[in-house]
């Protein structure tokens, strides 16, 4: 008989077919390369929310007994909604265990999640913050995963695009600037924006550049 840790593997493994084979709106999740027990992911603030264009990095650490017991989960990029690298108090982690249903999936995991972080519902682990400052923290939260070396070995095109927002932040801020110098330089250099629209992140991106330009 097969022990808990190859019944978790088995099983994350399928999970992460699915997740491959049918991509959930906003998530993006990998397994460490070197333990398929801890994933990570990254939530695209949707575009109704507070959290639009920001970009959250988390955790998720399953349990050698999974899926017959939760998940612990964690938020690493700062965001307004969860207190960062503290298990959140949801109905699918760890913090639940009587609630937890072992035909959830990883997909199912991140799904809730990301509905939870939309709510405004109390637990241990969340913050209450206005929208403004929420706002605040999604305007950061890209160059704060920019320092995180995990985020950039298991998202690498996530981690690109991010780097090319930046750019163009950057030279759209200088563009402003030197207007106030060189009268009718209001013209917008396209770079990038081939690559930004290669990706489903990369279009989500692409939004975010034209947003960033409105401002």
């Amino acid at each position: 008989m097969p022990d808990g840790s190859s019944i978790a593997v088995t099983r994350l493994r399928k999970d992460y077919m699915k997740l491959k084979k049918d991509p959930l709106p906003f998530i993006s999740a990998e397994p460490l390369h070197s333990n398929i027990l801890e994933w990570h992911y990254v939530i695209q603030g949707p575009p109704d929310s507070p959290y639009c264009g920001g970009v959250y990095h988390g955790r998720i650490k399953f349990p050698s007994e999974f899926p017959f017991r939760p998940p612990s989960i964690f938020m690493l990029t700062p965001n307004g909604r969860f207190k960062t690298n503290f298990r959140l108090c949801l109905s699918m982690s760890d913090y639940h265990p009587d609630t937890w249903n072992p035909a959830w999936t990883v997909s199912t995991i991140l799904n809730g999640l990301l509905s939870f972080m939309l709510e405004n519902t109390v637990t241990l682990g969340s913050l209450d913050t206005t929208e403004e400052e929420k706002m605040y923290y999604a305007r950061k939260s890209i160059d704060f995963n920019m320092h995180d070396p995990v985020f950039q070995e298991l998202f690498p095109e996530i981690y690109q695009e991010c780097h090319q927002l930046i750019l163009l932040r950057d030279e759209s801020q200088t563009r402003v600037q030197s207007r106030h110098q060189t009268p009718g330089s209001s013209r917008i250099n396209p770079h990038g924006r081939g690559f930004l629209m290669n990706t489903r992140f990369g279009r989500y991106i692409d939004f975010l550049r034209k947003k960033t330009r409105k401002e």
